[in-house]
């Protein structure tokens, strides 16, 4: 058996297949989201296309990388990636950042491209609390982190979700967040921390609500989802369009491309944030329940590689990324739905963006590169 057989039975199928699947429907949502768009794509129907289909492409590349990188190997680089993930988080707070929809969070790059350095931060996170939290597990036979690592991880969490959180972006904190409570779970850290953490969050979140360090936009989104009814031409449009959107849909929905919502430009950001009204709207509940069993797939496959990974670094590494792609695709699509405040995060592998998409495609990739050295069958 050649060493490429051997590369090709070791890949987890189900999980590239997934992945794959939904990037190509995404392809074709944000084509149908902004091929009429003349305001968005200087009078090309497929510029957003020709770039989407760019970005999936180098993520593909960035995958692979990973691939035959393979988790260990990156281990050693770890320090390097978290620091320069801090030092770009720093740097949208200087003139070299700039604002997109109230938020100043992206780097201007030559071409019109921008850079979001909070996507790689998640990385940067996931590698960085795995690495200091397996660590000394390994090297002590501990079942669980002790004090010492629990307070170390909380401090690697903490300086790139303020520096994300004074940007203002809501969203990439929450994330970030979710990301932290789910390593340490795993990880097997007590329930007095996992409590007192939680208990940290909601104090923290009132905090920053009566320190008024939320702009006046994040604010009335709050608002809005607290009462959908609160000023429905106003701070309450994008849910309710979103709602008439896929409620539009019906069962099998109007049609890819014929999505009269979608042609009519009612829903704002339709092709990044709120993607998943294009899914309703013109494929119906068929085709955005197929969404969430192909995310459901993904998040499986993750689960099994962090259960049989070759070691607790290669665990906590996927923990974390299931719990980033399981909250970000819950909080987007519970957007989209009402059920859920609107807080900007793109959908994974569906929504446009250069950024989200690299860091989604680069957690594949680990993920592959886990389940390639993983000893055992799953």
């Amino acid at each position: 058996m050649t060493a490429r057989d051997s590369l090709a039975r070791r890949l987890d199928w189900a999980l590239l297949g997934a992945a794959a699947t939904l990037s190509v429907l995404g392809t074709l949502l944000v084509y149908s989201a902004t091929k009429a768009r003349t305001d968005l794509n200087n009078g090309e129907p497929g510029f957003f296309l020709v770039r989407h289909v760019l970005n999936i492409s180098i993520g593909l590349g960035l995958a692979a990388l990973m691939v035959w990188l393979g988790h260990t190997r990156l281990r050693t680089a770890v320090p390097v990636l978290y620091a320069i993930s801090v030092v770009l988080s720093l740097a949208v707070l200087t003139p070299l950042g700039s604002s997109i929809n109230g938020s100043r969070s992206w780097i201007q790059l030559p071409g019109g491209f921008a850079f979001q350095p909070s996507e790689l931060v998640k990385v940067g996170v996931i590698l960085g609390l795995a690495t200091l939290l397996s660590a000394p597990m390994e090297s002590e036979g501990r079942d669980g982190p002790d004090t010492r690592s629990v307070l170390q991880s909380l401090l690697l969490v903490a300086i790139p979700a303020v520096l994300i959180m004074l940007t203002p972006d809501v969203g990439q904190t929450m994330v970030i967040a979710a990301i932290a409570l789910g390593v340490l779970l795993v990880s097997g850290t007590g329930r007095r921390w996992i409590l007192g953490l939680l208990g940290l969050g909601v104090v923290g979140a009132l905090a920053v609500w009566q320190l008024g360090l939320l702009d006046e936009y994040q604010i009335n989104r709050f608002a809005a989802f607290a009462n959908p009814a609160l000023d429905p031409s106003g701070v309450g449009y994008n849910t309710n369009q979103a709602r008439i959107a896929i409620g539009s849909g019906g069962l099998t929905g109007q049609g890819l491309f014929h999505g009269s919502q979608t042609a009519g430009q009612f829903v704002p950001e339709q092709h990044t944030d709120f993607i998943y009204t294009v899914v309703g709207e013109e494929l119906g509940f068929v085709g955005a329940g197929s969404v969430i069993v192909l995310i459901g797939i993904v998040l499986w496959r993750g689960c099994r590689i962090a259960a049989h990974a070759p070691d607790l670094y290669g665990t906590l590494v996927a923990a974390g990324i299931v719990a980033w792609i399981a909250f970000q695709s819950f909080q987007n699509m519970g957007m989209a739905l009402g059920i859920m405040p609107v807080t900007g995060l793109p959908l994974p592998f569906l929504s446009y963006g250069g950024s989200a998409m690299f860091a989604t495609w680069i957690a594949v990739g680990l993920l592959l590169a886990i389940r390639i050295r993983s000893r055992s069958r799953m």
